[in-house]
Parts: C-alpha cells; structure tokens; sequence
C-alpha cells in the first residue's frame, strides 16, 4: 500500500477500540503483523478496510439513531421549558395582582 503511514494510523485508532468481533480481531492481528514486519501488500490492505468497514459502518448508524433519539427528546424538553417559564411568568403576574387586590383590602380594614 503506497500510503503506509495512514494505514498505521488507521490501525492504530481501531487497536484502541475494545473489538469484541473475532474476524475483526483477526484482521486487526493480522494487519498489525504485516505492518510491524514492514509487509503490507494491497490485498492485505483491502482486506484489512474491508473488515473496517463492515465492523464499524453499523456502529455509525446506530450512533446516528441515538443521536437523533436524543436531539428529539431535548427538543420536547426544551419545548416543555419554554411553555413552563411561560406559565410561571403567567402566575407570577396573578400573585402580584391578588396581593395587589389584598393590599386594598388590608388598606381598607385598617381605616
């Protein structure tokens, strides 16, 4: 493969990941062994993103799914914080009317 840095680098960032898969971890094995012998050739390579691909391309779905999952629950919380602050504001203005009206009245009874 004529960009070997990269490839070690992609290795490097998969070794990081706790592969429970056993053909991902083989072709991790695999390709970690070639690129310490100095040996990858191009269908080592391809293999080697092939197995990448398949191991983490579900992952990434899944990850979006949660994603949005998420984004939609905040949106609704959000949207139940708005109307909250809403109706507090609503209330804290007839508390100020009421002791308003019951001021009067104290007003009143005192004369």
């Amino acid at each position: 493969m004529s960009d070997r840095a990269a490839l070690a680098a992609l290795a490097a960032a998969v070794g990081a990941f706790h592969l429970t898969d056993r053909t991902m971890r083989s072709a991790q094995q695999r390709i970690e062994q070639a690129l310490a012998g100095g040996e990858v050739d191009e269908a080592a390579a391809r293999a080697y993103l092939a197995a990448v691909r398949r191991y983490f391309a579900p992952y990434e779905r899944e990850a979006q799914g949660q994603l949005r999952h998420v984004d939609r629950e905040l949106e609704r919380l959000y949207l139940q914080q708005f109307n909250l602050a809403a109706e507090r504001s609503v209330v804290a203005k007839r508390i100020e009317a009421v002791r308003g009206v019951l001021g009067a009245l104290a007003e009143l009874r005192a004369e």
